[in-house]
Order: structure tokens, then C-alpha cells, then sequence
């Protein structure tokens, strides 16, 4: 069964850290991009970051970048976003999704192959 688990979303403080992961099984990343989208209530799926299979060519949206930190371990078959000095506005049900080998520009939801099923993160006092 091909598959993708998030994990590592919760509750926390503006300013704390996060580091979800998005894990493959059924399937080998090797030769995906993968890609991280999140929705908030009301409003639309957005891409947040992205890394590509080969050459981990990396994307961050505008407001992410400088806070978040994608990578990915190919021998663990799992992508990570790191998210430090986390906002209020960063809340919101996190996704991770594949792509064949690279990402696409703008990172679409339509290029999607496969998709996990959401980590919920809340930034909150």
C-alpha cells in the first residue's frame, strides 16, 4: 500500500519549534520530489516548501522562508520540515505530497502523485 504518514505536529508557543516528518512506505522516495502544503480554516491549500529527488533543489514560500528548514534521508524514506520562530499564522493542518523528481513551479496541488493525510500544528499563547 503506497503511503505517506505525517507526524510531529502539536501545540505550540509564537517563537517555539517544530519538526514534522512525512513518511513514505509501499514506495521509495528516491526519485520523488517531495513537497509540504498546509490549509488553514477558510482558506486555500498553499504550498509551503518543496525538495527535489536528485539534485534537493529546495522551494520555500515567501512566508516561510528564513524559518523553515526542509530536508530529506533517503535511507529512512522520510522528508522533515523543520519549523523554527513559529507565528500564529503558521497555524494549520500540515500536508506532505510527492511529486515525480522535481518540483514544480509554482507548486502545484495538481502535480500531486500522492498525499498524506495532514498533521494539525497550532501556534498559540
Amino acid at each position: 500500500q503506497v503511503q505517506l504518514v505525517e507526524s510531529g505536529g502539536g501545540l505550540v508557543q509564537p517563537g517555539g519549534s517544530l519538526r514534522l516528518s512525512c513518511a513514505a512506505s509501499g514506495f521509495t522516495l528516491d526519485y520523488y520530489a517531495v513537497a509540504w502544503f498546509r490549509q488553514a480554516p477558510g482558506k486555500e491549500r498553499e504550498g509551503v516548501s518543496c525538495i527535489s529527488s536528485s539534485t534537493y533543489n529546495t522551494y520555500y514560500a515567501d512566508s516561510v522562508k528564513g524559518r523553515f528548514t526542509i530536508s530529506r534521508d533517503n535511507a529512512k524514506n522520510t522528508v522533515y520540515l523543520q519549523m523554527n520562530s513559529l507565528k500564529p499564522e503558521d497555524t494549520a493542518v500540515y500536508y506532505c505530497a510527492t511529486e515525480r523528481l522535481s518540483c514544480s513551479s509554482p507548486l502545484s496541488f495538481y502535480a500531486m502523485d500522492y498525499w498524506g493525510k495532514g498533521t494539525l500544528v497550532t501556534v498559540s499563547s
